[in-house]
């Protein structure tokens, strides 16, 4: 008797599919935007005691969230202390990321993780492993609880003598934008740090939240589990430092030659070599999707402009609370360019292969990001109406693609088109391309993936 095979019905179909993990976190990041965006509307949230229109609250909401520090408001003036306590909320959990805050909740309430959610969060922390994900996920959050509570008390040795009580607020807030790479600040006209310039103590004790909260906890569990040895470290964990540090590097290098003499920059009134130092430094600090600024960014040259995009560009490391294409993925596609032009085969890396797989999917990631960017900066050209330079537009693009949250212009100053246009940029950036882009791809079938067609050859180049 034959047997026959029902196919899976269209609807059974579907919900496997909205149910895949790339889907779920999408959808979770998405439900947390709008969670956050109807509280903003509260009129308790705002100082006027009138509340935010709904895109005012939508875009502050998505900004939060996605760790990107672009504000359609001014935070410090706007928000009242419910307010800033819902952005800091949204802030943390966009930073660690939604799945490992529940994670959390389950186990203080003693309830097992499912098979599913163990999948989830293994994709929101950029994991290949299940073994020992929620024991990883404590740890993880208690790391980063206690650099945020020294950070806040470092902060607050500075910030407390300036504004009494406030400033105790002001050194939990910034502590927790610094360490989540989101850039808000609370001091009012859009002057992030430009007011503190001159303090090495905040601007080293920020600077020092954004480089860990933008390595990564897996590199800062591993150099603590490895006591700071570096042969014992992993490759991953190798390749992240040296090429965050030479980033890091560079970037202070390149920004310092080329705002030196610039007196609205670097050149300030009673600057020195010193403090040029340190304002370069933390520009390239905070490029890397923090989104806080210590000089006129408007003021900058474009060749620092362009500098500036090409670092919110590469962005933060994976599993960070950073955003961008991400270091090791940028250092693969440089390692892959260096091994065509040696003529080598495989691709090598401190003495290990890398798989083609892993140099494709990077490849992805570089060109939908890039694509991302350019068609932002398309489409706020023609909204701008050629009213701003086009250097300024792709700057503001990088910013919200990469989750930066820094501005040349003044994301206020957008028109409504602008801003609108934003609002998905900052969410594909923190969701991440390739992750969104899988998350709705339909699966191809397993015999199509057994195919091969004739091979055949392109002129290239």
């Amino acid at each position: 008797m034959p047997i026959s095979i029902r196919r899976p019905s269209g609807r059974y179909t579907l919900q496997r599919r909205l149910l895949r993990p790339e889907s779920v976190l999408a959808g979770g990041f998405l439900a947390l935007i709008l969670l956050g965006s109807a509280l903003l509307c509260l009129p308790a949230a705002t100082i006027s005691g009138k509340g935010l229109s709904f895109f005012d609250s939508l875009f502050t909401a998505t900004s939060a969230v996605c760790v990107t520090g672009l504000v359609a408001v001014d935070t410090g003036t706007t928000f009242s202390a419910l307010g800033q306590a819902v952005l800091l909320v949204l802030i943390q959990v966009g930073g660690l990321g939604f799945m490992v805050f529940t994670t959390l909740v389950l186990d203080l309430f003693g309830k097992r993780l499912s098979l599913q959610n163990r999948v989830l969060l293994r994709e929101s922390m950029s994991g290949s492993s299940m073994n020992g994900l929620v024991r990883l996920t404590g740890v993880y959050c208690l790391i980063a609880f206690v650099i945020e509570g020294v950070g806040a008390l470092l902060l607050a040795a500075r910030l407390v003598p300036l504004y009494g009580p406030k400033g105790v607020w002001y050194s939990v807030f910034h502590s927790v934008s610094a360490f989540c790479n989101a850039g808000f600040d609370l001091f009012g006209g859009f002057s992030s740090l430009t007011s503190l310039r001159s303090d090495p103590v905040v601007i080293l004790t920020v600077s020092a939240l954004i480089i860990l909260g933008g390595t990564g906890f897996f590199v800062i569990f591993d150099v603590i589990a490895n006591r700071f040895h570096w042969r014992a470290l992993s490759l991953q964990s190798r390749l992240v430092l040296l090429f965050s540090g030479g980033l890091t590097l560079l970037g202070t290098l390149l920004l310092a030659l080329c705002e030196w003499n610039n007196p609205a920059t670097l050149a300030f009134e009673g600057s020195n070599t010193g403090t040029r130092l340190l304002d370069a430094f933390f520009q390239s600090v905070t490029m890397r999707t923090a989104g806080f600024n210590s000089i006129d960014l408007a003021a900058m040259t474009g060749a620092s402009k362009l500098i500036c995009i090409v670092l919110m560009f590469i962005g933060a490391s994976p599993a960070s609370t950073g955003g961008g294409v991400k270091t090791t993925t940028m250092a693969l596609v440089l390692l892959a360019v260096w091994s065509v032009i040696r003529g080598y085969t495989d691709i090598h890396v401190m003495k290990k292969r890398l798989s083609g797989d892993l140099v494709r999917r990077a490849l992805a990631i570089v060109t939908i990001a890039l694509m991302l960017m350019l068609l932002c900066t398309v489409v706020l050209t023609w909204a701008e109406h050629d009213r701003l330079d086009v250097i300024d537009l792709m700057f503001e693009s990088a910013s919200a693609m990469a989750t930066v949250g820094v501005s040349t212009v003044g994301t206020p100053n957008l028109t409504f088109v602008s801003r609108v246009f934003l609002i998905p940029i900052m969410y594909l950036g923190r969701v991440g391309p390739l992750t969104l882009a899988l998350a709705f791809a339909n699966k191809l079938d397993n015999t199509e993936n057994r195919v091969r067609y004739p091979e055949d050859k392109l002129m290239i180049g």
